[in-house]
């Protein structure tokens, strides 16, 4: 059985409609979990179909505390992969059998990022490196282009082919097709993390017991707001979630980041 699970806070229905259609309509034998993170209950009457579980929340738990609420249900079914979802994505169903394939065929792998475009199909850049405060915080506030825009060229891994495979230091938590054993093992994602960063930090604890790659084979659309760029609220827990970060992985002194990103960047010839 394959699980998703949807964290949901105040969404438009029709972007709903659009992700819960693409996983249910799959021809696996799925399940669909719906975490509501909202203070209404305007969105329960998404949930009127045999495959979706509903949870609905006091109050707003954060995107990882959701999720793994999520995975308590996706356990209880025995699920063998589970889907992280964003409200705001959307897919032919096919892709859950190709990826499904693909982790059936190769043990090692814990975690799958598809490739990920807007809706008028240019590319997201996605893939990155294990972030450092520099690429968190001064590539967010240095008000030079040209220098943001060197930074992102090695940190969001623009130089590489977006076509290949590769093995990926920090997927997007848009979309995340992972193993459920990997993820029990692991215990879920930190729910010291609110929301942003707990999908560098899952993606991070998944490498170190299983292969994160980025699968190209398939992709998913994504509107991708970048929300925190214009609400302040949201950039607060964006700043708050990278000091946990680094003071949970490191700040200056993280070799293992060194080591990950080093690795990365000569696999990749840059």
């Amino acid at each position: 059985m394959v699980t998703g699970s949807i964290v949901l806070f105040h969404n438009k229905k029709e972007d709903l409609l659009k992700v819960i259609e693409s996983f249910l309509d799959s021809k696996e034998l799925t399940t669909l979990i719906l975490v509501d993170n909202s203070y209404t209950n305007e969105l329960s009457d998404i949930s009127n179909r045999d495959n979706i579980i509903y949870i609905k929340n006091q109050n707003n738990l954060g995107f990882g505390k959701a999720h793994n609420l999520a995975l308590i249900e996706a356990y209880k079914l025995n699920s063998a992969f589970h889907i992280f979802l964003n409200p705001d994505i959307y897919f032919k169903s096919e892709i859950i059998m190709t990826l499904k394939r693909k982790m059936d065929l190769d043990k090692s792998i814990g975690l799958l990022s598809p490739r990920i475009e807007y809706p008028n199909g240019q590319t997201q850049f996605l893939c990155k490196l294990l972030p450092t405060p520099f690429d968190l915080i001064i590539r967010r506030f240095i008000p030079f282009k040209k220098i943001q825009d060197r930074i992102k060229e090695r940190y969001e891994l623009r130089f590489f082919d977006y076509q290949k495979e590769f093995d990926l230091p920090s997927a997007s938590g848009c979309f995340m097709f992972v193993r459920t054993s990997v993820l029990k093992e692991i215990g879920g994602f930190d729910e010291r993390f609110f929301m942003y960063l707990e999908d560098v930090d899952i993606s991070r604890r998944i490498a170190e017991i299983s292969k994160v790659l980025y699968f190209p084979a398939v992709t998913v659309v994504h509107k991708y707001a970048k929300a925190s760029y214009t609400d302040r609220k949201l950039l607060f827990y964006h700043i708050k979630s990278a000091i946990q970060y680094f003071n949970k992985w490191g700040w200056i002194f993280d070799l293992k980041r060194k080591k990950i990103n080093r690795t990365t960047l000569s696999n990749l010839n840059y």
